[in-house]
């Protein structure tokens, strides 16, 4: 059946305006993207399959379990380059907020992620900004209107990694390709490596992926990765790549998805409130995992921390960041109490996750970013394994006695 705007009726679609694609994107996009759209849609549908599956058979008390050894589990490597070595605190919002940008790259940040995906709306109109934001932020040269002092401001000089999280696999782009949906993240990726120069770069480009729930969904990304970078004409391990640890099927296979991503990755991030809604959902046939309000369930709850654990020592074994998670908790400058308060939490939990060996978490404000700083050790914690590490965790421990169930 053709895909047409009238059909699309959900949140996972974005479809673009009626002669939008050839309009607002660049000359020759659509001859460099179609060819790549082709060669990845079926893989692309497979694996959302694969995800209803997986889903329908925890949902039939066949819950995800850790791997069996394999090459992933044997020896190997990633190299982390020196402009990656300390991502102490990845600021993370919006790409489409020009001003929220340019103020998240000059606040001292060792990374900052823009964000096409869970805090940009997934409409063509604010993708569209997104992206011309990163790419003009990439460069240097974006800007915003200070409307208090009557000024503009751009991006000063600096060392901060600049991380791009495209839409993920759960996610499409119509409107592009002919009666036929495309995956959205490989048209958000495809939009940023056909504009850029790798001249004008201050390090290789660096993408953050969200939302996977598989070892076999990072194959998707390396290869859409050296095809992208094949078309450029670049190395093809040219692209480099964070990934979010936010579903449950995930966190059992975290070493195999570094190892099919292992010329690409430099680190892992536990999405702690993704994973915790993950968490619920491969659950949902078990009552026992109905959960209170998330800001009654402490930090180092067994679910959560035996992950939180995990993660790191699987990273450090392989030489990759093992990056915490965001504090739910923001500062206002116009409460100081509320300010007080969220920069208190702020700080104890930046400092559980230094303790649980992490190398660096992620804040969404300028004002969290020097107590983040400070709760890690500089450059990272590469070097930190635990003693007599448990490889296999129980990472579906009950919860007991946690939080407060109310109405509200």
């Amino acid at each position: 059946m053709a895909v047409t705007r009238q059909s699309i009726k959900s949140f996972h679609t974005n479809y673009a305006p009626a002669g939008a694609s050839e309009r607002e994107l660049p000359a020759g996009f659509l001859r460099f993207f179609i060819p790549l759209h082709g060669k990845f849609a079926e893989r692309h549908r497979a694996l959302v399959l694969a995800r209803r599956a997986a889903l329908e058979e925890s949902l039939r008390g066949n819950k995800p379990s850790h791997l069996p050894p394999s090459a992933a589990t044997r020896e190997w490597r990633v190299e982390l380059p020196a402009w990656c070595e300390d991502q102490r605190n990845q600021m993370t919002g919006p790409a489409d907020d020009a001003e929220l940008v340019v103020k998240m790259l000059n606040s001292g940040a060792p990374g900052v992620m823009l964000d096409l995906e869970d805090s940009t709306v997934n409409e063509w109109e604010h993708q569209r900004l997104g992206v011309e934001n990163i790419l003009q932020a990439l460069r240097g040269t974006l800007t915003y209107h200070d409307a208090k002092r009557d000024s503009v401001v751009g991006i000063k000089p600096g060392k901060t990694v600049i991380w791009i999280r495209p839409r993920g696999l759960h996610l499409h782009q119509g409107g592009v390709a002919d009666g036929e949906l495309c995956s959205a993240s490989l048209f958000d990726v495809a939009r940023i490596v056909f504009a850029v120069d790798p001249s004008q770069l201050k390090h290789p480009l660096a993408f953050y992926i969200p939302k996977s729930e598989s070892a076999e969904e990072a194959l998707f990304w390396r290869d859409m990765f050296q095809s992208l970078a094949q078309a450029r004409g670049w190395p093809k391990d040219y692209i480099k790549c964070m990934a979010l640890v936010e579903s449950h099927p995930l966190a059992y296979q975290m070493e195999e998805f570094l190892y099919n991503l292992r010329d690409h990755i430099l680190g892992l991030n536990l999405g702690r409130w993704d994973y915790m809604a993950s968490l619920i959902h491969f659950n949902l046939d078990d009552p026992r995992w109905l959960l209170p309000d998330r800001n009654t369930i402490p930090h180092d709850v067994p679910f959560f921390q035996n992950l939180r654990e995990l993660l790191p020592e699987i990273c450090h074994k392989r030489g990759a960041l093992a990056i915490g998670g965001m504090t739910a908790l923001y500062p206002s400058r116009q409460d100081p109490e509320l300010n007080a308060r969220a920069l208190a939490v702020l700080e104890k939990d930046k400092k559980n996750e230094a303790n649980s060996l992490m190398d660096g978490a992620w804040t969404g404000h300028p004002d969290q970013n020097q107590i983040a700083l400070e709760q890690f050790p500089a450059p990272n914690q590469l070097h930190a394994r635990r003693a007599a590490a448990n490889r296999y965790p129980d990472l579906r421990p009950v919860p007991t006695d946690v939080g407060k169930r109310t109405v509200e």
